[in-house]
């Protein structure tokens, strides 16, 4: 069999894979694609109404996204460069301590403030409000992005700095910062992406936004025509959000100077300055945690009250339908992997990454676009919603499969189909057992986050057919919070599950940055 750059070239037995795969992809894309072509027909008849509220939930979602992201960039940059660079008690408790926001839904967060707020006389309410929360439940993005960079800068750079009479914190702002910022720019458009998506914390705070403005032209004021103009500026906005995210990812990439360059700088931190680095590291998780855990203990007299049956069958509906959509992501997740490894086409990869694409499409977009494309084919509610699931996280699972297939080397797959194994045996023979790990890590992520998810589940449910997440969101609407303590636990308990799932990447880079020789104290 022909070799060709290190890759196999695609025999006749593969069409079927390869096929496959381009099957799995379009179905992926189909409901944008369908969406844009309604937008493009509503732009050619010049009816272009936002509703009465259009304009406001357009600015208001850039005011929510521009005061998140500079919130969050500021949580996330200080917090990775201290907790990377610097040396103090509790560091490593710390570190992993930054993936306890990600386990906190931002509607949860909102509803448990409201709630804490209301009996101390506060007003919980409005754009402030929203931007802190949104900024706390977010900002880990940036800090894993930017601990990241921190970690693979080599330590000449900064050696040279000190050499110069350059202190700590000017070499931060003038060598480090510089350096990192492709990396901090795409942590910031990832939390843009969770931004626009958000749907639960912008009604409970009363915000204008694009997400609930889709929802509330489409089913209340009875303008699909708006709503769909609405998601088109919607995808406007999360379309330059991927395209920068993208292109500071890939600015951000660089060869690590490995033993060469030495491990990464680290300056102890005593007296005073290690209590302030403890307490930035810590402020942020013990809010986004702190603050349901504190609801719920106020709370605890009322457990009982959010106990009956239909909990039960509602946690059971959940579990099922995030059980479902996991399997499907991470079987979509695994068709495009494995054939984007074994295809030099163009244009399968790029059907592949347009596939993975659909986490950054807001729920009520890709919800809108399901029913446009279900209507004509009367597709069932519940089909529609595992559908829209599947597309929104299949990068979830994606993203894993593709770093874990980058580290087997091509010469595994040329040695067993060099002895005569088809690609079919390759793949149950050498590849799955390789991705033994990212594939259990992507099902658990998959799983947490369909429990999760609000927008998309809103929409697309099927009448009488709750979710943990609506019931939460619901019960908080109607300010009957303490009905909801019991399923706002259980997914809180999985979110913290899926954060630690997230430990190995931190434990990763800092096995890079390691532990340099002792510094000057600051």
């Amino acid at each position: 069999m022909t070799l060709l750059t290190n890759r196999i070239v695609p025999s006749p037995s593969r069409l079927a894979l390869f096929l496959l795969a381009s099957i799995t992809a379009l179905i992926a894309i189909w409901p944008v694609l369908t969406l844009v072509q309604e937008a493009i027909k509503t732009l050619q008849s010049g009816f272009t109404d936002l509703g009465p509220d259009g304009m406001r939930q357009v600015l208001g979602t850039i005011k929510l996204l521009l005061g998140t992201a500079t919130l969050g960039t500021v949580l996330g940059t200080t917090n990775g460069w201290l907790l990377c660079n610097c040396r103090f008690p509790g560091r490593q408790w710390l570190r992993i301590a930054q993936l306890i926001p990600l386990a906190t839904p931002a509607y949860l967060l909102s509803a448990t403030l409201i709630d804490l707020g209301s009996r101390h006389s506060w007003t919980i309410h409005g754009m402030g409000w929203g931007i802190t929360v949104m900024a706390l439940t977010t900002y880990p993005y940036v800090f894993l992005l930017s601990t990241e960079n921190f970690s693979v800068s080599g330590r000449r750079q900064l050696e040279a700095c000190r050499s110069l009479g350059v202190g700590p914190w000017s070499a931060f702002g003038r060598v480090a910062l510089p350096i990192a910022l492709p990396a901090i720019g795409a942590g910031v458009a990832l939390m843009g992406m969770e931004v626009v998506n958000e749907l639960g914390a912008v009604q409970l705070l009363g915000i204008p936004s694009l997400s609930a403005g889709i929802l509330e032209t489409w089913q209340s004021d009875g303008n699909p025509s708006g709503a769909i103009s609405l998601a088109l500026i919607t995808l406007v906005i999360v379309l330059g959000l991927v395209i920068c995210e993208r292109s500071l990812r890939s600015r951000s990439r660089r060869w690590c100077d490995g033993v060469a360059g030495g491990d990464s700088t680290a300056w102890p931190l005593n007296g005073i300055r290690a209590v302030v680095a403890q307490l930035l590291a810590i402020i942020p998780p013990v809010l986004s945690l702190g603050t349901p855990l504190l609801w719920a203990a106020t709370n605890l007299d009322q457990l009982q009250n959010g106990w009956n049956d239909d909990l039960i069958s509602l946690s059971g509906r959940s579990l099922l339908l995030a059980l479902a959509a996991a399997v499907m992501a991470v079987a979509a997740a695994l068709v495009l992997a494995i054939a984007k490894r074994w295809s030099d086409a163009r244009w399968l990869k790029s059907l592949t990454f347009l596939a993975g694409t659909g986490y950054a499409i807001p729920g009520t977009v890709l919800a809108l676009a399901l029913l446009l494309t279900g209507a004509p084919w009367q597709v069932a509610p519940l089909l529609l919603l595992l559908w829209g699931y599947s597309v929104r996280f299949l990068a979830v699972a994606k993203g894993g499969l593709d770093a874990a297939l980058e580290r087997i080397s091509p010469s595994l797959d040329e040695a067993a189909t060099g002895m005569g194994s088809p690609w079919q045996s390759v793949l149950q023979r050498v590849h799955l057992p390789l991705l033994r790990g990212p594939i259990t890590v992507g099902l658990l992520l998959v799983f947490v986050d369909t429990v999760k998810e609000l927008p998309l589940t809103f929409a697309l449910r099927p009448f009488d057919f709750d979710t943990l997440s609506v019931r939460v969101f619901q019960y908080a609407g109607d300010e009957r919070l303490a009905e909801a303590l019991l399923p706002a636990l259980m997914i809180l308990v999985l979110g913290l599950i899926a954060a630690m799932a997230l430990v190995p990447t931190l434990d990763h880079a800092s096995s890079r940055d390691g532990s340099s020789s002792p510094q000057q104290p600051l």
